[in-house]
């Protein structure tokens, strides 16, 4: 899919003139990896605003969820210190992995936000995997449908905190 077609892009069309969306996604990246390229993008950027949307991948390949937990809230606390909120968003598995690592996954999000007291936006996937339509063929990633569901769910918020 053509990154104009995806949510940041999408997003970035509703933001205020001059605000700027920087995508830093790596296509299959882990929050392991994205731990370590954070700092580099914070120094470079220096965002106002970060938004992570991350750990899915994490979750796919079964990594446990005090490490996602803990990978996650060392780049929340990087990007808090750097002097940017942060936004983040609830990540889900297809529910074949189980109930109890879903619900552990799922709780790494909600758990964090509160921790944190940072803006959250519950699981964007919880009515995109409820819709075959909005998923590629391989069933778990969202098709180009799925990116204005995705931006309509973070756009809010994310006005929330421009504003």
């Amino acid at each position: 899919m053509p990154v104009e077609k995806g949510w940041v892009s999408l997003i970035q069309k509703h933001l205020p003139a001059g605000t700027r969306m920087i995508n830093a996604s790596i296509s299959g990246e882990t929050t392991a990896g994205a731990s370590r390229t954070l700092p580099g993008l914070l120094d470079q950027h220096r965002p106002q605003i970060v938004i992570l949307e991350l750990g899915a991948n994490d979750g796919l390949r079964g990594h446990p969820p005090a490490v996602i937990e803990r990978n996650l809230a060392g780049m929340i606390t990087q990007s808090m210190q750097s002097g940017a909120r942060v936004l983040l968003t609830g990540m889900d598995i297809p529910s074949n992995y189980g109930p109890a690592y879903r619900d552990a996954f799922r709780s790494v999000y909600t758990n964090l936000a509160a921790d944190y007291d940072i803006a959250f936006v519950p699981s964007i996937f919880d009515e995109i995997f409820l819709r075959p339509d909005l998923l590629q063929a391989d069933g778990l990633h969202p098709n180009e449908a799925a990116q204005h569901v995705i931006a309509d769910r973070i756009l809010p918020v994310l006005k929330t905190l421009i504003d």
